[in-house]
């Protein structure tokens, strides 16, 4: 039964490799996004090491990182649950 699947959606290959090179894109982008606010984190740690931020200056923008930080790896881990399962 697989094959004869496959056979079928034969014409929609390329579509189906136009989704996942978009699927692909987004990822890496998402990783970006996680990378710089980790980045932005350990920026906002020295600021406050130095004296350059207050504490709650400090704790407010964390709180906003940090929630972000979830939302993206939130959505990453979905994804990459999801992955694999296109048949």
């Amino acid at each position: 039964m697989g094959l004869l699947k496959e056979v079928f959606l034969l014409p929609l290959a390329p579509v189906r490799g136009v989704g996942w090179t978009v699927e692909q894109l987004l990822d890496a982008a998402e990783r970006e996004q996680v990378r710089n606010i980790r980045a932005e984190l350990v920026q906002l740690e020295q600021d406050l090491q130095e004296g350059l931020i207050s504490e709650d200056e400090f704790d407010a923008r964390e709180d906003e990182l940090l929630d972000r930080l979830d939302e993206l790896e939130a959505g990453l881990s979905d994804d990459s649950g999801t992955a694999g399962r296109d048949g």
